[in-house]
Order: structure tokens, then sequence, then C-alpha cells
């Protein structure tokens, strides 16, 4: 009897066990998640302190400007940094089309990142990529240039706006009529078409005006120095140039090497070096005046602002997202270059390098603003 008391309270014992372990073990798994996405905040609009592991994928190097939005990116996450919020960027950043952008993200994906900047290399063709992302719990920022995707939230400038104002204003200076050549930056990129669009519209208000030609200098300084030097030894009759940043001082110095009889109307950029070279041209032509909109690389770190907030479960304001997928969210632009201000701009870079861009990002206090 004893015996089969001591078996039976025995295998009580066990079948309580197992009816332990049958409820505690889906409750660690539900709790604990696997490593990717940590607890799947980033896409779900979920709610964690982190800190947060965000990646970043550039795919275009051949640019100072994007050295500096890495940089502004850096500084910015430091402060997350020092606040328990984040830990190191993780950074994807060379050279590559679009396939090669596609890996680097996968690559932050496999990392198991909880947020993603990507300065994107295409408006279209990350979709699927970016999908892959979400449906992994990750929060996905696109800077710089607006993507098609639902899955992404964009933080940028106005870019078609961005060009508008210094189309127009070179429309003005040319009282509305004459010869203009445009100076693109890399044919198809999301930022040179939304500019470009923003600048033909622009045009079309103005029926004296008549585009000579329209080159491509891929954003590069020197390129677009040598495109200039051609539009001018074939166009001898430019009333006025409008140029994308990062190829204004190339151009200037193009049509200072020159030094036509008549100086076109031409639009600039609002770098150190561009300003830098805008004051020595002034020695010389005292007439000379110039018009340049601040890019900022800054976005980057705006991008960052809002991650983070969406990481810690916020939610926007309604109307905050604009465009068609009802995605994007537009930041100010910080500012222009024009002869009212030009002295007070170039008194700041005058001592900086070159490559040096006018900047600008929103706070921590600007970001939170755009949230319920």
């Amino acid at each position: 009897m004893e015996v089969a008391v001591a078996k039976c309270t025995q295998y009580f014992k066990y079948a309580l066990l197992l009816v332990i372990l049958a409820l505690v073990v889906p409750l660690v798994a539900a709790c604990g998640g696997s490593e990717q996405g940590n607890s799947g905040n980033g896409g779900n609009g979920g709610s964690s302190n982190g800190p947060f592991t965000i990646g970043v994928s550039n795919g275009f190097v051949a640019s100072e400007w994007r050295t500096q939005m890495i940089q502004d990116m850096q500084g910015v996450n430091a402060e997350y940094k020092k606040a328990g919020l984040t830990k190191d960027l993780v950074v994807q950043s060379a050279d590559v089309d679009v396939n090669g952008q596609i890996q680097q993200i996968r690559n932050l994906i496999n990392r198991g990142v909880n947020a993603i900047i990507i300065d994107p290399n295409s408006p279209t063709g990350l979709d699927s990529v970016i999908k892959q992302a979400k449906d992994a719990g990750i929060t996905v920022i696109c800077v710089d240039e607006a993507v098609s995707s639902p899955e992404a939230i964009n933080v940028v400038i106005d870019q078609t706006e961005w060009a508008r104002m210094s189309a127009r204003w070179l429309a003005e200076q040319l009282h509305g009529k004459g010869n203009v050549v445009v100076v693109n930056g890399v044919a198809g990129h999301p930022a040179n078409e939304a500019r470009y669009d923003g600048v033909k519209e622009v045009f079309k208000q103005y029926p004296g005006i008549k585009v000579l030609n329209v080159v491509n200098a891929n954003w590069d300084e020197a390129t677009g120095q040598q495109k200039m030097a051609d539009l001018l030894a074939s166009q001898p009759n430019i009333d006025g140039i409008w140029v994308q940043d990062g190829m204004a001082q190339g151009v200037l110095q193009a049509v200072d090497a020159a030094n036509p009889a008549k100086w076109p109307v031409i639009v600039g950029e609002a770098r150190a070096g561009y300003l830098q070279l805008w004051q020595k041209v002034k020695q010389k032509h005292p007439d000379f005046t110039s018009y340049g909109v601040v890019n900022p690389p800054g976005a980057g770190a705006s991008g960052l602002r809002v991650a983070l907030e969406l990481l810690q479960g916020k939610k926007f304001k309604d109307g905050t997202l604009k465009g068609d997928a009802h995605n994007t969210l537009f930041v100010p632009i910080p500012g222009k270059v024009d002869a009212s201000n030009f002295e007070q701009q170039y008194a700041q870079v005058k001592d900086k390098p070159g490559t040096y861009t006018l900047d600008g990002s929103i706070s921590e206090a600007d970001a939170k603003a755009f949230f319920q």
C-alpha cells in the first residue's frame, strides 16, 4: 500500500511539472522573441525603451554631401546613445547600383537592426526589400529622396520646391526671356528627376525662356566644369544657367575661365567652395550675383530623429504625412543664399573646407511635434 501511494505521489508531481512547463515555455518565447527586429517594435507601432540598433544604407559615396550626411547622423546618434536609446550606427556605404543597395539592406535585415535609414538610389527599385524589412518588424525611413513604397516613411525636403526656388530666381533675373542651359545630376535618380520636374514646371510659365541644352554631370564638380566648358564652346548665346548643387562650383569655374563678353546669369549652390568662388568673382565682376538653396545633409539626422520617435511607439498626428501614398514627411528647407544675405553666409563658411554644405536638421523637439 505504501509503495502504491509513493508511486501515485511521484506520478502526480511529474504531471504537475509537465503542466507548469506547458504554461511557462510559450510565455518565455512570447516575451523573448527573436533578435531580428528586437521585439518587432519597428514596423508595427510597438513601444520600447531601447537601446535600439540603427542601420544606414547609403548607395552613393562619390559626393562630399553624403559624407557630411553620415557625419551628421553619427553626431545625432551620439546624443541618443548617451541617453541609452541607441547603440552604434551600422553603416553600409558604397557606390552601388540598385541591386547593390538591395544587398546592403538585406545585410542590415540579417543584422537584426531595429530601423534602417536609406538614402535610396531608386524611387521604386527598393520596394520589395523595403517590404522584407517591414515584415521583419523593422522601421524603414528614406531620406534625401522619397520612395514609392508605402512600407517606408520618407523624411525629406521638398526637392521639387527646392528646384522651383532657384528656377524662379533665374527666370526673374532674365525678365522672363532668354536662352538657358541646364546641368542636371544623375539621370534617373529620384532627387534629380524631382528637381528637373520643378525646373520644367517653372520654365513652362515663362514662354520667353528657351532651353538650349540639358546635360548630366552626375553631381560631380569636375564633370560639371567640363560639361559647362563644352556648352560654352558650342552654344555662344547662353543667357542663363540652371545647375544643381555639387556641380555649380565647376560651372562657375568654367564660366570664369572662358570670361565671355556677356556673363550668363548663374544659379549657384549653398556650399562653402561655391561661396568662396562667388566672393572671388565679385572682385573682378562687382555686379555678379547668384542664388543657392540649402540642400541639407542633415536630412539623414532628421530621419534618425523621426525613427527614434516611431521606435518608441509614437504615432503621427493626423495630416502630417503627405504624398500619393501618405508616407512622406516634408521637413523645412533650411534657407537660401542670395545677394541679400551673401556677406553673412560667406562669413560663416570662408574658412570652411570647400566641400562643406550649409546645413540644417530638425531638433528632437521638432521631431516630437510631428507626433501625437
